[in-house]
This record gives structure tokens, sequence and C-alpha cells, in this order.
């Protein structure tokens, strides 16, 4: 995932969605002049500011993905393992258009999920195909990673898109 994140070149400002415990976080951090962190569970953003050793370029924030609001615009946003944890269609809906919201002009947007069959067969309403088909409405897919481990629980998609919009 680390490696689809970068392969766009300098980070500016960065927004990663949902931190867990900040693995991802720690590796992305020292790649980015700013990256602001948002998880709906507040004990996760504790977590993950005690593992990070230079929190001064990171804000932290307690939100959910759809109820997130700002100003800033981002050339680089992360969300993965986050989205089928929400109730419905209609809530990776709302939160897919909040995170395009905030996507800047050229900007690109990761994108990892377990696939559908699994998601459903976890009792989520939907996984990784639903969602990237309405990323694909407003964002251009650049990259598609398949992730398979030995079980067939470990089935995911690593997708990167690219906000089309020139900054006119």
């Amino acid at each position: 995932m680390l490696q689809l994140a970068l392969a766009q070149g300098s980070i500016t400002n960065a927004l990663e969605v949902g931190c867990a415990a900040g693995a991802f976080t720690e590796k992305l951090a020292p790649y980015c002049q700013g990256l602001t962190v948002i998880d709906v569970v507040a004990q996760a953003i504790a977590r993950a500011r005690q593992r990070i050793n230079e929190p001064s370029r990171i804000n932290w924030i307690v939100s959910d993905v759809q109820q997130f609001s700002t100003d800033e615009l981002f050339d680089l946003i992360v969300v993965a393992e986050v989205l089928y944890y929400l109730e419905d269609i209609a809530e990776m809906r709302a939160a897919v258009k909040n995170l395009v919201r905030v996507l800047a002009p050229g900007g690109h947007l990761i994108f990892g999920s377990a696939r559908d069959a699994n998601c459903r067969r976890w009792g989520h309403a939907a996984g990784a195909e639903p969602v990237i088909a309405m990323l694909n409405e407003t964002l251009i897919e650049v990259e598609r990673l398949e992730c398979r481990g030995e079980s067939v629980n470990e089935d995911c998609l690593l997708v990167r898109f690219r906000n089309p919009l020139s900054a006119s």
C-alpha cells in the first residue's frame, strides 16, 4: 500500500482514514509534509499517537469519514479496510462523496478492501467492488493490485485513483 501511495511523487498534504494502531501511519508520515489522520475510535487515535515519533506534522482527528469536514484539500488520501464497516451502500456512497470532495485536483486516492464476497460473508453490506465502482464514477483508476493469501479470507483489492479535475 505504501508503494501505491508513494507512486505519485512528493506528498504535500495527506489524509489517512482509519489508523487502527498506527502501523501504516508510521510508515507514511516521513514522506508527508503534512498528514491528517482520522478515525472514528478515539482509542485508535491515542494508540497511533503514542506510536509515532514526529507528531508535530500530524493532525489527529476523531471523526467519522462521512462527517469529516475541512476546507483543506489533500493530494493523497488513503482509505483501507474501513468502508465495509459502514452500515449500508448509502453510507458508503456518502463517505466516497466526502472523500472525493477533499481530494485535490490531480490528487491520488488509495483504496483497499476485502472483496465483496468476503465482506458479505462476514456480515457487512459490501466490499471492494461496489466501492471501486463508486470511485470510478468520479475518479480515474490508475492501478489495481490483487492481494491473495492462503486463506479464502485473504483476498483483497488495492486500487490507486487520480482526480482528473484540473485546478482552474
